[in-house]
């Protein structure tokens, strides 16, 4: 039996840090080139739009679109378990909404009262309680399905029919001028969606703050990007209007039911369900006025890893997983190239945790070099010329590049203080990202199996104001 000496335990932890940086500068270089690629494509449409659209037209704002028409609005809010925020965020979009005509839907469950009795609270004729017919929580596409079923048979009863249909979570702020922005372009576009912006949450900087970071760079460059190639857009869920038309043609190919029921992330497959149509959708920034800021949903995202996790985690299972399972590789090219994106996720958050893990290793080396006698003179972990020196030296300057156009997006839309935070907190969004990522492949082998079911795992949601 070979005696373990300090060199030989210092000899071993050189050779495994060795091979760990090369695994994960290989990675971590070749899932960086479609993330720069992305950047290119943006600054150069950006460049292009403003040498030409932007220099003959003014950019448009929303006070200034018609007024004179307005067509009617169905907006849909699934409500389970949401009896805390319901209440407020009805009266606050009745009182907000700057739009003469227009129905909210709100979906709730026969064993969810306090839900139903909160929304009572709110006597409006524009409000419609709609009673789903199973116990919940079932699927969030489940609760749409009643929904539209109700806005039908509204249309029927009322023989008007609604121009868009409007997609709202029970903890959004709604923007006054959304549904003025949604009739001006929807006939031009199967499907509009606005940015959401997370709500800054003083008490929770970093969890909460990450979503900031997160949506500043998907909402004001990802979705634009996605725009330009020609790719489907995915629609966020909230602060998104469908052409009531296209999505009337979604519900007869499935039966009456436009929402998948057995999947978890409906507003990601319907986007791609309306591109397989012949539908086109957009990520519309348009500012609310003249200087003002844009059009957009604000909401609170979770504040704790917890219910963080619970949140990414669904997200993970119903796009990597469930889409890959369940819309295949279909679309040209700039389609699955967006889908490889969205589906690389799960393996990109635990390659950057194997990265941590590596960045640890040449600390431990290095430290251990410094202490223990013949350990400094081991080969270098990384020999001057090498291919692992240009991989690092690669990979050193596309993290720079990423911090640099994360803080760059986020101050642009919080402001300067909120773009240095996104440094650091990059760190914290990969780590939940990489848990949340281990979490739904874990819960994915477990409903292949039959041991889980699609529900609708939900976090607890609130709204401004209220405890």
């Amino acid at each position: 039996m070979v005696a373990v000496t300090p060199l030989l335990a210092a000899a071993l932890v050189h050779g495994v840090a060795r091979e760990t940086l090369h695994l994960a500068a290989t990675g971590l270089a070749l899932f960086s080139l479609d993330d720069l690629a992305i950047d290119i494509i943006f600054f150069a449409r950006a460049g292009w739009r403003r040498c030409t659209i932007y220099r003959v037209n003014n950019r448009s704002v929303a006070a200034t679109l018609r007024r004179d028409s307005a067509a009617a609005m169905a907006i849909l809010v699934p409500a389970w378990d949401e009896s805390a925020v319901i209440g407020a965020m009805l009266r606050d979009l009745i009182n907000r909404l700057d739009y003469p005509s227009y129905r909210v839907f709100v979906g709730v469950y026969p064993n969810d009262p306090e839900t139903r009795e909160a929304v009572a609270t709110v006597t409006d004729p524009r409000i419609i309680t709609v009673d789903c017919d199973r116990p919940g929580p079932t699927t969030k596409a489940d609760c749409l399905n009643h929904l539209w079923r109700a806005l039908v048979a509204e249309e029927m009863r009322g023989g008007e029919r609604f121009k868009a249909v409007v997609l709202h979570d029970a903890e959004d702020v709604v923007d006054p001028r959304e549904l003025r922005v949604f009739d001006h372009l929807i006939g031009r576009l199967a499907m509009v969606q606005l940015p959401v912006l997370p709500l800054v949450d003083p008490a929770s900087r970093w969890v909460s703050g990450h979503y900031l970071d997160e949506f500043a760079e998907a909402h004001g460059k990802d979705m634009v990007v996605r725009e330009a190639l020609g790719a489907a857009v995915p629609s966020a869920g909230v602060a998104c209007a469908i052409d009531r038309d296209m999505l009337g043609r979604i519900a007869d190919l499935a039966g009456g039911k436009p929402f998948d029921p057995n999947c978890l992330t409906e507003d990601y497959e319907i986007g791609i369900k309306i591109k397989a149509l012949g539908g086109r959708g957009a990520l519309v920034r348009i500012a609310g006025d003249a200087g003002g800021g844009v059009v957009a949903t604000r909401e609170h995202f979770p504040a704790t890893i917890d219910t963080a996790l619970r949140q990414k985690t669904r997200w993970l299972l119903g796009i990597a997983f469930g889409g890959w399972d369940r819309l295949g590789w279909g679309g040209g090219w700039a389609d699955r190239f967006m889908l490889m994106r969205d589906r690389k996720v799960i393996v990109a958050a635990l390659l950057t945790l194997f990265g941590y893990a590596a960045m640890a290793l040449v600390l431990l080396d290095t430290l251990l070099a410094a202490i223990i006698p013949g350990a400094a003179k081991f080969t270098p972990l990384v020999a001057p010329g090498s291919l692992l020196a240009a991989t690092l030296m690669f990979t050193t300057s596309v993290l720079v590049w990423r911090l640099v156009m994360r803080a760059g997006f986020t101050a642009s839309v919080h402001g300067w203080r909120e773009g240095l935070r996104a440094v650091p907190r990059v760190v914290v969004g990969n780590l939940i990202n990489a848990l949340a990522a281990w979490r739904a492949t874990f819960r994915y082998l477990a409903i292949r199996r039959g041991r889980a079911e699609l529900t609708w795992d939900k976090t607890a949601h609130r709204f401004p104001g209220v405890e």
